[in-house]
């Protein structure tokens, strides 16, 4: 399974979310502490420094390659600070038949909309699916998908179920999205008869706002068959953490979130949490959804449980 996390707030070195910290998401890739499974087939990230040029546009970097190999990347995360960021290690089944290739590494963002998404799951059954989820994706988005994961369908069908797409929205707009994709994936899993556990944890931003969703179709439904094929991720829900404070860094040799939530200037959503002190750090539940955006100088978040 893949890896991701979000960030929001006062701006924040890259090499402090991707690489220093005791559970960064580089290091995720390879030695991950929950969800054991390696993430070899690539990074993307989207990150939105609001004191750069056109700072709607952010910068983007993707690779193919394993990210604690990646010079560049580590760089670029030694420079750049950002006030967003939505950061993505890939992971697919260890199989010859998956598809490593830059077009598929996540997040996707079509030209000329500011949302990006990236996702931590596997649709079953997405190859039958296709043709049940293009009438729902608005054709000038349809012909834009480039790549084969089931991810990049999912993002179609997000933007797709904006009113305004190329604009930012509000707190219900943007959880109304995203139900209605959650629907009209679940209508065509039932259409199709699909009723395996199916996980769909999302990690969505505009460089002003973010979202997070922890999801699963059919939770702990599994093929018996054959047992030894049953994946790790059919049997827990993959996690999705954030905390809220400020100061995060380095603190007397510890990285840590501090100031409580109470005094927050910055928000981190992550598959696990980054340091190796949890206490700042709240598990979203299962079916929970947060959108967070910048109000006065600090974050504004709000949860809710989807159907």
């Amino acid at each position: 399974m893949c890896r991701a996390l979000l960030y929001l707030g006062e701006p924040v070195l890259l090499d402090n979310l991707l690489f220093q910290p005791d559970s960064a998401l580089v290091r995720q890739a390879y030695m991950p502490k929950m969800l054991n499974l390696l993430n070899l087939a690539g990074f993307g990230l989207r990150a939105w420094d609001p004191g750069s040029h056109a700072p709607g546009k952010p910068y983007f970097y993707a690779s193919p390659s394993l990210p604690v190999f990646d010079r560049n990347l580590k760089n670029l995360a030694e420079k750049v600070r950002a006030g967003c960021v939505l950061a993505h290690v890939r992971g697919v089944a260890y199989s010859t038949a998956v598809e490593i290739s830059l077009q598929n590494v996540h997040p996707f963002q079509f030209d000329g909309l500011p949302w990006a998404l990236a996702h931590n799951g596997d649709l079953a059954g997405i190859a039958d699916m296709k043709p049940q989820l293009a009438p729902h994706v608005k054709p000038e988005f349809l012909s834009r998908i480039r790549g084969t994961t089931d991810s990049e369908w999912i993002y179609a069908l997000f933007v797709s179920q904006l009113q305004q797409p190329s604009e930012p929205a509000d707190e219900a707009a943007i959880f109304e999205a995203i139900e209605k994709t959650l629907a009209v994936l679940r209508k065509a899993r039932e259409r199709l008869g699909i009723a395996l556990s199916s996980s769909v944890n999302l990690f969505i931003a505009n460089g002003s706002q973010l979202a997070a969703v922890r999801y699963c179709f059919d939770f702990g439904c599994y093929r018996t068959d054959d047992p030894a094929r049953v994946h790790e991720a059919n049997l827990s829900y993959l996690s999705l953490w954030y905390t809220l404070g400020r100061g995060y860094g380095l603190h007397d040799g510890q990285w840590k979130m501090t100031g409580g939530a109470e005094h927050a200037d910055s928000i981190i959503v992550a598959s696990e949490p980054l340091t190796r002190d949890t206490s700042a750090w709240v598990e979203l539940p299962e079916y929970g959804a947060l959108f967070a955006e910048v109000r006065a100088g600090r974050p504004r978040l709000s949860l809710r449980l989807l159907d």
